[in-house]
């Protein structure tokens, strides 16, 4: 063994008893390398490709790997990019190095740390071993086993990783880290944790720039206010601003929302839907569905259209309502919502159904409120008038208020109608059906008469100025006539159809909704008959 001392350094050569002519062009190399330690010179600077030797305390070339050894502050650089660490092997003809203990990667932007490290000076590749950690100026990665590629300066890890960016947290299986635009990719139990939510995902793309997440795959935000699922989406986690995609839905304390297409910011709660759309209530069983929504999570105000339905329950029933929009208020003091429908508004129950231009629900007193040619149907009950009030009880009907022109039918056969006309008619229901009619102001009545045979004894045409009407399975049972009653019971076929038939009468039966999806139909629906009027005789 021999020893060189050169400008106050130590340089050591491991050599054989015999010298081969390799060993001798790598002596002279190193000697001369060492000679310009200082100045950073390439070992083959011509190339301005290999990799470079800026600095260390001492340099030995050892022939059994044919490599140098370099021990002591050690600094290599390549292409703009310098590497520390506490000894090295340089394997020159390779373009190849080997660092040990206390690696250290700097380039324009990113600094990474390690144990050990390996690096091709030919592809650029950097391979990290050992408590890893990558950071740039707003970010920390941690890992055990890291891959940089120096030429697109990405860096990836398939061990499981740690990141910490301002105030999150992501944890993944394998992680790619791209320096160039700042953005990271993970695969596997993603989770991204913050104050304010948790995301667990499959597959996430996340920006250090625009602070957005990128999720696909099954995917669960997670916070305090809501639990959010989507199969794709988006989130940026500085503006709080988000979409999320197939099968996407958004729970909360007090309702639930689906879609195909969810828009949502969580500063404001304002929230848009699309296609499939499903908004539950789930402390008053009422549910919203359409094709678009605008919402907000915070007032509670929900604005639904393109086939938009309402569905509530009603015991084992359930009521569904459509109109061409739907919106619902919630009084945040009481917790209680008023549904406004318009226009083209039907809705359908098995034993109670009705059409109108608009409508209003108040569930705080139950009260549904019917505007603009309204009709109800219920058994064999049509019930009009201009305006039309229906007050609920207990998830069953209680009283129908029917004010101005009220008007109540009812068919016994093809030919013959009952009918009561008042000013006003108030209606009261057991058990959802219609049991007493009480009119008031200018009563008129057409009743046919049926004995216990159930043949036809006559039709009892009665005019009054207030009557009450007793109702039993959906068929007259008597009548009570209140001040200054007239009536006449005629032979059924004696009184011309035009004498029997009230003024404003229509049978509207071509409207009726006889299953849910009849609250669609309206556009193809005939023109309904114009009222008959009366005959004046003489």
């Amino acid at each position: 063994m021999s020893c060189c001392f050169i400008a106050g350094r130590t340089l050591t050569f491991v050599a054989n008893s015999m010298i081969t002519a390799s060993f001798r062009f790598h002596l002279f190399l190193a000697i001369a390398l060492l000679l310009t330690l200082g100045s950073g010179l390439s070992v083959t600077a011509q190339t301005g490709r290999k990799i470079s030797i800026k600095s260390a305390n001492s340099l030995e070339f050892d022939d059994r790997v044919a490599a140098q050894r370099l021990v002591g502050n050690v600094i290599f650089e390549h292409e703009g990019t310098l590497l520390y660490c506490d000894s090295a092997y340089l394997y020159d003809a390779e373009n190849r190095l080997e660092a040990y203990s206390n690696v250290r990667i700097v380039g324009d932007s990113v600094t990474v740390t390690g144990q050990n490290l390996t690096y091709d000076g030919k592809t650029k590749l950097a391979d990290i071993v050992g408590n890893v950690r990558m950071t740039d100026p707003s970010s920390v990665l941690t890992t055990s086993q890291l891959q940089f590629d120096n030429t697109t300066k990405q860096a990836r890890y398939t061990t499981g990783g740690k990141i910490i960016s301002e105030k999150n947290e992501l944890l993944s299986q394998y992680g790619m880290y791209n320096s160039k635009n700042r953005t990271f990719y993970f695969r596997k139990n993603v989770k991204l944790t913050n104050k304010e939510y948790v995301m667990n995902c499959d597959t996430l793309q996340y920006s250090t720039i625009s602070k957005t997440a990128f999720f696909f795959g099954p995917t669960t935000i997670t916070s305090k206010e809501n639990l959010i699922y989507c199969e794709n989406g988006y989130y940026n986690t500085k503006t709080d601003i988000s979409e999320f995609g197939k099968n996407a839905r958004i729970d909360s304390k007090k309702q639930q929302i689906r879609g195909e297409k969810l828009f949502y910011n969580r500063k404001t709660g304002e929230g848009r839907a699309w296609q499939d759309v499903r908004i539950s209530d789930t402390a008053q069983a009422l549910v919203l569905t359409g094709n678009f929504a605008d919402y907000n999570e915070f007032s509670g105000k929900i604005l639904m259209t393109d086939s938009a339905v309402m569905e509530k329950a009603f015991g084992k029933d359930t009521l569904f309502l459509h109109g061409d929009t739907l919106r619902s208020v919630l009084d945040t003091l009481t917790d209680k919502r008023t549904l406004f429908a318009y226009a083209k508004v039907k809705f359908f129950k098995q034993d109670f159904q009705g059409k109108c231009d608009s409508l209003v629900y108040s569930e705080s007193d139950s009260l549904m409120r019917l505007f603009k040619d309204p009709v109800i149907w219920n058994e064999e009950n049509q019930l009009t008038a201009d305006t039309v009030r229906i007050q609920l009880a207990n998830n069953a009907l209680e009283t129908l208020y029917m004010r101005v022109n009220g008007f109540i039918g009812s068919q016994e056969d093809t030919a013959h109608f009952n009918q009561i006309k008042g000013k006003n008619i108030t209606g009261y229901f057991v058990q959802n059906e219609l049991n007493k009619v009480k009119v008031e102001g200018n009563g008129e009545s057409v009743y046919y008469a049926k004995g216990n045979d159930e043949r036809y004894i006559g039709v009892n045409k009665a005019i009054c100025k207030d009557m009450m009407i007793f109702i039993d399975s959906n068929k007259v049972q008597s009548i009570t006539f209140i001040d200054d009653p007239s009536a006449t019971l005629f032979p059924v076929n004696e009184p011309s159809k035009e004498e029997i038939q009230l003024r404003g009468f229509r049978w509207l039966a071509h409207h009726r909704p006889t299953k849910k999806s009849d609250i669609f139909l309206w556009k193809n629906e005939p023109a309904p008959a114009k009222p008959t009027r009366r005959r004046q005789k003489g």
